[in-house]
């Protein structure tokens, strides 16, 4: 699949295909993406806990040395020698040292990795978010995404930091233990494995018992962060409407889901490790027991000192088994979020199969063009690129018999056909829902078409490069988004290669270079993503400079001056005017008297085109651009 950039998608690099439904599937697709980065670091924390774990047999076994081989001779001298005793201590000293170093390097090596397979995924989610299509945020809601950000992936921090390196202990843990507990006793070792067999069997079963609960978890606290975000969003709509009481009605019905969720998850999984940890010392008592039977009825050579030395070793043989009980939280946790992570990770990028590109040209005086070079001046004209072939962008954009709809069972638009000639003003008007803005959404391929044709300067759309035809066309929305920075930073985020001065420029020509003087710093006036500093109409003034400074050879305003006022718009029209001049320009506006110098107006209903030409003869006709724009018969 061919992306905009031509590179896989981060869902590609961590595996292809859907995510697993499965704990044990997702959790290896996440040890295999941690082992992309740090294979080097995985070598030497397994290599530490190997030292680590022998270091801690070597000290377990040391007690039947110790009790064989050195107490009970003592005991049975009249003057005993301790300096063999000493010196074994001191060897024993010496291992638990490196013991002890090898379990701190290996804990901080895993903090690393942590830290650093955050950093990596979040910036593979972000990436990748970056290529999915506006279909995809249409659909997710702010808070849920979001979560899989923050929630989501936090819960993976502990799984590798902590459970990772804690399931390879256990695993090196188990097999040395076990060879060392045949080498001392093979009955008692039947017993120690019969004890285990019935401790995984039960924690297999928990955990699955559990499992459902912590994905209900997961998704009922991305519902409860969706709905906070929507509601700050919204403040105002709230109070406005005196909405308080039941937006905090509802946050409970979340929040108690949320709440029945996890105390169904953590009933269960809490209870794994008390369940582990009794079953534990029944096995201990059994083969003390055993032991000691074996020891005082059979002549198999069961010394004081190996008894004692198994019976802790029995320790180490079932720790490992608890020591998973006590992350089965986390690990299930993480398996639930690292499915919801995979799962944007292998959403479908938007596709791209342009060929054809958008370069900046320079007209020669023979009426040709050729590509600008960096001694040019960035000039006006810019040219469609085909391999060796130029096209000049005059903005002729035209609809041939085309069907659309957001979901295959509602179609939204039928049989659209329209020719927008390079230069002309084209208006749209219509009711709420009469596919106005559905039709701009189409020019940008926010969304492909189920039939027919868009053309742009004669080529298929389809066959332009997303990023170019998007760069062609600039666009004013109704709903203004600034973000984080100064007022030049948001005016040059048209174009981010525009110098101070073309972005001064542009917000002469729109009208907002009177109130950006007028702001504490002016231009390098420092506005939040909100613009909490700024009307509404400040804020849309601005969205309109930023589209002024790149300089586009096709406009689509989509209620560009709904939000302001009757004199700022006269203001504004001027400056719109001087930036519609000699581009095609596609208006969407509930208020009718700005576009009755258009070229050409279109009246959609129900997706349909049902009228259309210049304000003189729809007035004439009498029909229903007539009845909208003087209020009779609606």
């Amino acid at each position: 699949m061919r992306m905009g950039m031509g590179m896989r998608t981060p869902g590609e690099r961590l595996a292809p295909g859907k995510t697993a439904k499965n704990k044990k599937a997702t959790l290896l697709r996440l040890f295999r993406y941690v082992m992309q980065h740090y294979r080097f670091s995985f070598v030497v924390v397994f290599a530490c806990i190997i030292v680590s774990s022998v270091a801690t047999l070597m000290s377990t076994l040391f007690t039947q040395t110790l009790i064989d081989d050195y107490i009970v001779p003592l005991t049975q001298v009249a003057a005993p020698d301790y300096s063999p005793l000493a010196r074994a201590l001191v060897r024993l000293a010496v291992v638990l040292v490196v013991g002890v170093a090898c379990s701190y390097a290996y804990n901080r090596i895993m903090i690393q990795v942590s830290q650093g397979t955050m950093l990596r995924l979040r910036n593979d989610m972000f990436r990748h978010m970056q290529t999915l299509p506006i279909k995809y945020f249409d659909t997710h809601s702010h808070g849920q995404v979001m979560s899989n950000y923050t929630n989501d992936v936090d819960t993976l921090r502990q799984v590798i930091s902590s459970s990772l390196p804690s399931a390879f202990s256990s695993i090196i843990t188990l097999v040395i233990t076990f060879s060392s507990m045949v080498v001392l006793s093979i009955p008692l070792t039947i017993v120690s494995v019969v004890m285990a067999a019935v401790m995984a069997v039960a924690t297999s079963r928990l955990s699955k018992m559990s499992r459902k609960h912590f994905v209900a978890q997961q998704s009922n606290l991305a519902a409860v962060n969706g709905f906070i975000e929507e509601m700050m969003t919204g403040q105002k709509v709230v109070k406005v409407f005196c909405y308080e009481d039941r937006a905090i009605r509802q946050f409970e019905q979340i929040n108690e889901a949320l709440r029945k969720s996890a105390f169904q998850a953590n009933k269960i999984a809490n209870i794994v490790m008390p369940v582990n940890g009794n079953l534990g010392n029944l096995g201990y008592v059994l083969i003390a027991v055993v032991g000691a039977t074996l020891a005082l009825t059979t002549d198999v050579g069961l010394s004081l000192g190996t008894l004692v030395a198994f019976l802790t070793l029995n320790k180490n043989f079932s720790q490992p088994i608890a020591h998973i009980s006590q992350q089965i939280n986390s690990i299930i946790t993480a398996s639930a979020g690292a499915e919801r992570v995979f799962e944007l990770l292998d959403e479908k990028p938007e596709t791209d199969g342009g060929h054809v590109t958008l370069i900046n040209a320079v007209q020669e005086e023979d009426g040709s063009v050729r590509p600008a070079t960096p001694s040019d001046y960035r000039s006006d004209t810019w040219a469609w690129q085909e391999g060796d072939r130029l096209t000049r962008v005059r903005g002729g954009v035209s609809f041939d018999m085309v069907d659309f709809g957001y979901v295959p069972e509602k179609q939204v638009l039928y049989d659209i056909v329209l020719d927008a000639m390079p230069g002309q003003k084209i208006a749209f008007v219509g009711g709420t829902g009469a596919g106005k803005t559905t039709i701009t959404n189409l020019i940008n391929r926010f969304y492909d078409i189920q039939d027919g044709k868009i053309k742009y300067d004669g080529i298929n759309i389809n066959d332009i490069s997303k990023g170019d035809l998007r760069r062609s066309l600039g666009m004013v929305l109704q709903e203004t988004q600034l973000f984080t920075g100064t007022v030049l930073d948001n005016i040059r985020y048209g174009r981010l290669d525009a110098t101070d001065q073309e972005c001064i420029e542009a917000a002469k020509l729109v009208g907002a270079d009177d109130f950006i003087r007028r702001l504490s710093n002016g231009y390098h006036t420092i506005i939040s993503g909100s613009a909490s500093n700024l009307s509404q109409g400040e804020r849309q003034l601005l969205s309109i400079a930023r589209t002024a400074v790149a300089n586009p050879p096709v406009l689509i305003l989509d209620e560009a001056t709904s939000s302001i006022d009757t004199r700022t718009e006269r203001m504004v029209q001027r400056g719109m005017d001087s930036l519609m001049k000699g581009r095609t320009t596609f208006v969407i506006a509930h208020r009718l008297s700005t576009v009755r110098n258009s070229d050409c107006i279109i009246v959609l209903e129900k997706g349909h085109i049902i009228e259309r030409g210049t304000h003189d003869q729809l007035i004439a006709l009498q029909g229903k651009y007539y009845q909208l724009y003087t209020g009779n018969g609606i």
